[in-house]
């Protein structure tokens, strides 16, 4: 049983660290659901201005170079929605600054589902380190949403008419150690494709392999070829202790 194939929110906010980072860890999963009608919005924490090898690309030059390229990959995907924090790349800290920020955001979009990076994840298989940006916006968003969003007396400063206590039904977490959640994303590849290759500052033309054998492990174990694997917190479901 795999509910989280069947499920499509009427709203998602993705929180990531930098531009194309929605787009290896959700990109399939969003197409569907922004097809079925789901109102999306991406949230990049830093400005990427770090990834070049370029020496004579400046972080200003890049800065431009990657929220261009961010917002290109948003309309492939029918996101309406992108938002630049503007930290720096490279030295993010899950501070309280940053939790407000995200706090901030999630009761003005009031997102049904959260997606983001599992913080507690280091290492993704044998030869890659989990960047430490990720895990620190994975961290700051897990907070922002629990317990801040939802709790009134938390940065009562940012409430108003519109910015009320908020409560996420379901939070995501991709690049997870033990994913309990995979969605099928046979029907969406192409476009998981061409949403990683609007970023041509960082993925060179041959992103398509990569995307398929990525696509095939986060469907490991599943009757389907392709698909994105998540650890799934449902904050309203019956309290389990675990086994």
């Amino acid at each position: 049983m795999n509910p989280a194939n069947d499920y499509t929110p009427a709203s998602a906010m993705v929180i990531v660290a930098h531009p194309d980072d929605a787009e290896f860890l959700v990109a399939g999963t969003m197409a569907k659901w922004t097809a079925a009608g789901a109102e999306a919005t991406y949230v990049v924490v830093t400005k990427g201005d770090k990834g070049s090898e370029d020496p004579q690309m400046t972080p200003s030059r890049l800065t431009a170079i990657r929220e261009a390229e961010q917002r290109a990959a948003c309309d492939v995907l029918g996101v309406r929605h992108c938002v630049f924090l503007g930290y720096e790349d490279g030295y993010l800290q899950p501070t309280l600054q940053l939790r407000r920020d995200l706090t901030r955001l999630i009761r003005q979009h009031r997102p049904e589902v959260v997606v983001t990076f599992d913080p507690t994840n280091r290492f993704l298989g044998d030869n890659y380190v989990n960047h430490p940006d990720h895990r620190a916006t994975g961290d700051a968003t897990v907070d922002a949403i629990f317990p801040s969003a939802r709790d009134r007396l938390t940065f009562p400063e940012l409430l108003t008419e519109n910015l009320l206590p908020h409560k996420v039904s379901q939070l995501w977490m991709g690049g997870a150690g033990e994913p309990n959640g995979w969605v099928d994303i046979t029907g969406t590849l192409d476009v998981k494709k061409r949403a990683l290759a609007a970023h041509p500052s960082q993925l060179g033309a041959d992103i398509g392999p990569m995307a398929e054998m990525m696509a095939r492990w986060g469907a490991a174990g599943q009757s389907f070829a392709f698909g994105e694997a998540f650890r799934r917190i449902v904050f309203d479901a019956p309290f389990e202790l675990p086994e």
